[in-house]
Protein backbone atom coordinates (compact mmCIF):
# COMPACT_ATOMS: atom_id res chain seq x y z
CA UNK A 1 0.00 0.00 0.00
CA UNK A 2 1.38 3.44 -0.76
CA UNK A 3 0.04 7.04 -0.75
CA UNK A 4 1.17 10.72 -1.23
CA UNK A 5 2.08 13.85 0.77
CA UNK A 6 1.56 16.11 -2.22
CA UNK A 7 1.04 15.20 -5.72
CA UNK A 8 4.09 16.40 -7.11
CA UNK A 9 5.74 12.92 -7.34
CA UNK A 10 6.76 11.03 -10.06
CA UNK A 11 3.21 9.31 -11.81
CA UNK A 12 5.33 7.43 -14.14
CA UNK A 13 7.23 5.67 -11.63
CA UNK A 14 3.80 5.18 -9.52
CA UNK A 15 2.23 3.95 -12.34
CA UNK A 16 4.80 1.28 -13.14
CA UNK A 17 4.42 0.09 -9.46
CA UNK A 18 0.75 -0.45 -9.89
CA UNK A 19 0.87 -2.24 -12.62
CA UNK A 20 3.44 -4.78 -10.63
CA UNK A 21 0.44 -4.89 -8.26
CA UNK A 22 1.21 -2.50 -5.37
CA UNK A 23 -2.37 -0.85 -4.53
CA UNK A 24 -1.79 3.57 -4.57
CA UNK A 25 -4.26 6.03 -3.23
CA UNK A 26 -5.82 7.53 -4.83
CA UNK A 27 -4.95 6.01 -7.95
CA UNK A 28 -1.94 7.27 -10.28
CA UNK A 29 -4.54 8.36 -12.95
CA UNK A 30 -6.09 10.77 -10.42
CA UNK A 31 -2.85 12.39 -9.33
CA UNK A 32 -2.03 12.99 -13.08
CA UNK A 33 -4.99 14.62 -13.62
CA UNK A 34 -5.19 16.79 -10.69
CA UNK A 35 -1.32 17.45 -11.07
CA UNK A 36 -1.64 19.25 -14.22
CA UNK A 37 -4.16 22.41 -13.98
CA UNK A 38 -4.88 22.03 -17.48
CA UNK A 39 -5.98 18.32 -17.31
CA UNK A 40 -7.58 19.50 -13.70
CA UNK A 41 -9.94 21.97 -15.53
CA UNK A 42 -10.65 19.34 -18.44
CA UNK A 43 -11.96 16.89 -15.57
CA UNK A 44 -14.24 19.13 -14.42
CA UNK A 45 -15.97 20.41 -17.91
CA UNK A 46 -15.84 16.76 -18.59
CA UNK A 47 -18.05 16.06 -15.35
CA UNK A 48 -20.16 19.35 -15.94
CA UNK A 49 -18.38 20.44 -12.59
CA UNK A 50 -18.82 24.21 -12.69
CA UNK A 51 -15.70 26.20 -12.43
CA UNK A 52 -14.37 29.66 -13.84
CA UNK A 53 -14.46 30.19 -17.50
CA UNK A 54 -11.14 29.70 -18.81
CA UNK A 55 -8.99 28.81 -22.06
CA UNK A 56 -6.11 26.71 -22.45
CA UNK A 57 -2.57 28.54 -23.18
CA UNK A 58 0.64 27.29 -24.57
CA UNK A 59 2.72 30.86 -23.87
CA UNK A 60 2.47 34.29 -23.50
CA UNK A 61 2.26 34.93 -27.07
CA UNK A 62 -1.50 32.75 -26.74
CA UNK A 63 -2.26 35.16 -23.74
CA UNK A 64 -2.23 37.93 -25.56
CA UNK A 65 -4.99 36.25 -28.00
CA UNK A 66 -7.17 36.00 -25.55
CA UNK A 67 -7.04 39.96 -24.37
CA UNK A 68 -11.32 39.52 -23.56
CA UNK A 69 -10.40 37.67 -20.96
CA UNK A 70 -8.65 40.13 -18.93
CA UNK A 71 -8.38 40.74 -16.22
CA UNK A 72 -7.54 37.14 -15.45
CA UNK A 73 -5.62 35.09 -13.69
CA UNK A 74 -2.77 32.72 -15.16
CA UNK A 75 -2.06 29.14 -13.91
CA UNK A 76 1.01 27.46 -15.22
CA UNK A 77 -0.02 23.38 -16.03
CA UNK A 78 2.75 22.67 -13.80
CA UNK A 79 4.71 23.14 -10.44
CA UNK A 80 2.62 25.37 -9.19
CA UNK A 81 2.20 25.22 -5.14
CA UNK A 82 1.20 27.65 -2.24
CA UNK A 83 0.52 30.36 -4.82
CA UNK A 84 3.55 29.61 -7.20
CA UNK A 85 2.94 29.58 -10.48
CA UNK A 86 -0.02 32.10 -10.21
CA UNK A 87 -0.43 35.33 -11.73
CA UNK A 88 -2.50 38.12 -12.05
CA UNK A 89 -3.08 40.01 -15.20
CA UNK A 90 -4.64 43.03 -14.99
CA UNK A 91 -4.06 44.61 -18.15
CA UNK A 92 -2.53 43.84 -21.62
CA UNK A 93 0.60 45.45 -20.36
CA UNK A 94 1.03 43.03 -17.73
CA UNK A 95 1.07 40.04 -19.86
CA UNK A 96 4.75 40.95 -20.67
CA UNK A 97 5.61 39.84 -16.78
CA UNK A 98 3.58 37.02 -17.04
CA UNK A 99 6.03 33.38 -17.41
CA UNK A 100 5.89 32.05 -20.69
CA UNK A 101 4.85 28.42 -20.49
CA UNK A 102 1.62 26.20 -20.89
CA UNK A 103 -1.39 26.59 -18.35
CA UNK A 104 -4.45 27.83 -17.89
CA UNK A 105 -6.27 31.44 -18.33
CA UNK A 106 -9.34 31.87 -15.88
CA UNK A 107 -11.27 34.65 -16.11
CA UNK A 108 -11.58 36.86 -12.57
CA UNK A 109 -14.77 36.62 -10.79
CA UNK A 110 -16.28 38.59 -8.30
CA UNK A 111 -15.87 35.88 -5.36
CA UNK A 112 -17.84 36.16 -1.77
CA UNK A 113 -16.12 33.63 0.03
CA UNK A 114 -13.26 30.87 -0.28
CA UNK A 115 -14.38 27.58 0.71
CA UNK A 116 -13.01 24.38 0.88
CA UNK A 117 -14.65 20.81 1.56
CA UNK A 118 -12.82 17.50 2.59
CA UNK A 119 -14.43 14.43 1.10
CA UNK A 120 -13.27 11.22 2.25
CA UNK A 121 -13.69 7.99 -0.44
CA UNK A 122 -13.23 4.13 0.76
CA UNK A 123 -12.75 1.52 -1.87
CA UNK A 124 -16.90 0.78 -2.10
CA UNK A 125 -16.99 4.70 -3.22
CA UNK A 126 -18.82 5.57 0.25
CA UNK A 127 -18.10 9.09 1.21
CA UNK A 128 -18.35 11.09 4.29
CA UNK A 129 -17.66 15.14 4.40
CA UNK A 130 -16.18 17.06 6.74
CA UNK A 131 -18.36 20.59 7.32
CA UNK A 132 -17.15 23.18 4.79
CA UNK A 133 -14.48 25.67 6.13
CA UNK A 134 -14.46 29.33 5.24
CA UNK A 135 -10.64 30.40 3.81
CA UNK A 136 -9.17 33.88 4.41
CA UNK A 137 -5.66 34.62 2.33
CA UNK A 138 -3.19 36.83 2.84
CA UNK A 139 -4.00 38.88 -0.61
CA UNK A 140 0.31 39.95 -1.11
CA UNK A 141 1.32 35.83 0.17
CA UNK A 142 -1.60 34.56 -1.23
CA UNK A 143 -1.24 32.00 1.64
CA UNK A 144 -3.74 31.04 3.58
CA UNK A 145 -4.07 33.38 6.97
CA UNK A 146 -7.15 32.41 8.77
CA UNK A 147 -9.50 29.22 8.56
CA UNK A 148 -12.71 29.18 9.92
CA UNK A 149 -14.99 25.98 10.93
CA UNK A 150 -18.08 25.58 9.97
CA UNK A 151 -18.05 27.94 7.46
CA UNK A 152 -20.31 30.67 7.51
CA UNK A 153 -22.74 29.81 4.53
CA UNK A 154 -26.43 29.48 4.61
CA UNK A 155 -28.64 26.22 4.04
CA UNK A 156 -28.80 26.07 0.32
CA UNK A 157 -25.18 26.92 -0.25
CA UNK A 158 -24.57 24.82 2.18
CA UNK A 159 -26.06 22.16 0.02
CA UNK A 160 -24.81 23.23 -3.31
CA UNK A 161 -21.27 23.37 -2.00
CA UNK A 162 -21.43 19.48 -0.49
CA UNK A 163 -23.28 18.56 -4.04
CA UNK A 164 -20.27 20.19 -6.23
CA UNK A 165 -17.73 18.42 -3.94
CA UNK A 166 -18.89 15.15 -3.47
CA UNK A 167 -19.53 15.02 -7.39
CA UNK A 168 -15.75 16.11 -7.52
CA UNK A 169 -14.60 13.60 -5.40
CA UNK A 170 -16.65 10.45 -6.45
CA UNK A 171 -15.86 10.82 -10.37
CA UNK A 172 -12.10 10.35 -10.25
CA UNK A 173 -13.60 6.71 -9.33
CA UNK A 174 -10.82 6.17 -6.63
CA UNK A 175 -10.73 5.90 -2.99
CA UNK A 176 -8.81 8.69 -1.08
CA UNK A 177 -8.95 11.89 0.64
CA UNK A 178 -9.78 14.95 -1.39
CA UNK A 179 -9.80 18.84 -0.70
CA UNK A 180 -12.25 20.43 -3.26
CA UNK A 181 -11.28 24.73 -2.84
CA UNK A 182 -14.45 26.28 -4.15
CA UNK A 183 -15.44 29.88 -5.42
CA UNK A 184 -18.74 31.47 -3.83
CA UNK A 185 -20.08 34.56 -5.85
CA UNK A 186 -22.95 36.07 -6.96
CA UNK A 187 -25.41 34.90 -4.71
CA UNK A 188 -24.72 31.52 -3.76
CA UNK A 189 -23.32 30.22 -6.81
CA UNK A 190 -19.97 27.95 -6.48
CA UNK A 191 -17.20 27.40 -8.96
CA UNK A 192 -14.78 24.65 -8.42
CA UNK A 193 -11.03 26.30 -7.83
CA UNK A 194 -8.71 23.48 -7.56
CA UNK A 195 -8.80 19.99 -5.95
CA UNK A 196 -5.94 18.18 -3.29
CA UNK A 197 -5.87 14.32 -3.32
CA UNK A 198 -4.66 14.44 -0.16
CA UNK A 199 -4.55 15.46 3.73
CA UNK A 200 -4.41 19.46 3.34
CA UNK A 201 -4.18 22.76 5.25
CA UNK A 202 -7.46 23.26 5.14
CA UNK A 203 -8.13 20.05 6.99
CA UNK A 204 -5.18 20.42 9.98
CA UNK A 205 -8.13 22.06 12.30
CA UNK A 206 -9.84 18.67 12.32
CA UNK A 207 -7.09 17.04 14.84
CA UNK A 208 -8.86 18.96 17.91
CA UNK A 209 -12.33 20.41 16.52
CA UNK A 210 -13.69 17.20 15.24
CA UNK A 211 -14.55 13.27 16.43
CA UNK A 212 -12.12 11.93 13.25
CA UNK A 213 -9.42 13.75 12.23
CA UNK A 214 -8.22 13.39 8.09
CA UNK A 215 -5.44 11.62 9.75
CA UNK A 216 -7.45 9.30 11.27
CA UNK A 217 -9.68 9.03 8.11
CA UNK A 218 -6.65 8.91 6.24
CA UNK A 219 -5.17 5.60 7.42
CA UNK A 220 -8.92 4.23 7.55
CA UNK A 221 -9.12 4.82 4.11
CA UNK A 222 -5.90 2.86 3.64
CA UNK A 223 -6.24 -0.21 5.80
CA UNK A 224 -10.11 -0.76 4.36
CA UNK A 225 -12.17 0.26 7.60
CA UNK A 226 -15.39 1.93 7.65
CA UNK A 227 -14.94 5.60 7.11
CA UNK A 228 -14.87 7.75 10.50
CA UNK A 229 -17.12 10.16 12.18
CA UNK A 230 -16.50 14.08 10.42
CA UNK A 231 -18.93 15.31 12.61
CA UNK A 232 -17.87 18.88 14.51
CA UNK A 233 -17.13 19.02 18.51
CA UNK A 234 -16.42 22.63 18.19
CA UNK A 235 -16.34 25.99 15.90
CA UNK A 236 -13.04 26.03 15.48
CA UNK A 237 -10.46 28.58 14.13
CA UNK A 238 -6.76 28.27 12.78
CA UNK A 239 -4.14 30.52 12.27
CA UNK A 240 -1.40 30.05 9.87
CA UNK A 241 2.35 31.04 11.31
CA UNK A 242 3.86 32.29 8.65
CA UNK A 243 7.56 33.55 8.69
CA UNK A 244 8.39 36.99 9.19
CA UNK A 245 9.00 39.66 7.37
CA UNK A 246 12.62 41.08 7.33
CA UNK A 247 14.08 37.43 8.74
CA UNK A 248 16.12 34.84 7.43
CA UNK A 249 17.99 31.97 9.17
CA UNK A 250 17.63 29.73 11.95
CA UNK A 251 14.29 29.91 13.66
CA UNK A 252 12.93 31.31 16.90
CA UNK A 253 9.54 31.74 17.83
CA UNK A 254 8.60 34.81 19.89
CA UNK A 255 5.66 34.45 22.11
CA UNK A 256 5.20 31.11 22.14
CA UNK A 257 4.95 30.85 26.26
CA UNK A 258 1.94 33.00 26.11
CA UNK A 259 -0.02 31.36 22.87
CA UNK A 260 0.75 28.12 24.79
CA UNK A 261 -1.00 29.90 27.64
CA UNK A 262 -4.00 30.41 25.95
CA UNK A 263 -7.18 28.18 26.66
CA UNK A 264 -8.18 26.17 24.04
CA UNK A 265 -5.39 27.07 21.84
CA UNK A 266 -3.18 24.20 19.81
CA UNK A 267 -0.06 25.10 18.78
CA UNK A 268 1.63 22.55 15.77
CA UNK A 269 4.96 23.61 14.85
CA UNK A 270 6.01 21.87 11.66
CA UNK A 271 9.74 21.19 12.65
CA UNK A 272 11.38 23.56 10.21
CA UNK A 273 14.74 24.70 11.04
CA UNK A 274 15.06 27.78 9.55
CA UNK A 275 12.60 30.69 8.99
CA UNK A 276 12.21 33.14 5.65
CA UNK A 277 9.49 35.48 4.91
CA UNK A 278 6.03 34.15 3.85
CA UNK A 279 7.44 30.26 4.46
CA UNK A 280 5.00 28.36 6.61
CA UNK A 281 6.22 27.30 9.52
CA UNK A 282 3.03 25.52 11.86
CA UNK A 283 -0.66 26.61 12.58
CA UNK A 284 -2.59 27.38 16.01
CA UNK A 285 -6.18 25.84 15.87
CA UNK A 286 -8.36 27.25 18.34
CA UNK A 287 -11.85 26.12 19.66
CA UNK A 288 -14.73 27.65 20.96
CA UNK A 289 -18.47 27.19 21.52
CA UNK A 290 -19.26 30.17 19.45
CA UNK A 291 -17.38 31.86 16.51
CA UNK A 292 -17.55 35.39 17.31
CA UNK A 293 -14.97 34.23 20.45
CA UNK A 294 -12.45 32.81 17.92
CA UNK A 295 -11.94 36.13 15.73
CA UNK A 296 -10.20 37.81 18.56
CA UNK A 297 -7.93 35.56 19.76
CA UNK A 298 -7.11 34.88 16.13
CA UNK A 299 -5.61 38.12 16.08
CA UNK A 300 -3.70 37.47 19.25
CA UNK A 301 -2.27 35.19 18.00
CA UNK A 302 -0.90 36.29 14.86
CA UNK A 303 0.43 39.14 16.97
CA UNK A 304 1.98 37.49 19.01
CA UNK A 305 3.66 34.42 18.16
CA UNK A 306 6.10 35.11 15.17
CA UNK A 307 8.89 33.19 13.34
CA UNK A 308 11.99 35.32 13.64
CA UNK A 309 16.14 34.37 13.07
Amino acid sequence: MLTIEIEHVNIDALEKLEEEGLEIIPKPAVLRTIKNKILQKQYYDNHQIPTSPHVIVGNRTDIAEHEYMLPAVFKTAEGGYDGKGVQLIKNREAINDVHSAPGILEKMVDIKKEIAQLVAVDRAGNTALYPPVEMMFDQVLNLLDFQLCPADIDEKTLWRVEAIARSVAKNFKSPGLFAVEMFLYNQGQVLVNETAPRVHNSGHHTIEAHACSQFDMLIRILAGYPLGDPHLLHASLMVNIIGAEGFSGPVKYEGLDKVLSMENAFVHLYGKAETRPGRKMGHVTLLAHQQKNLVKQAHEVRKTLLPKA
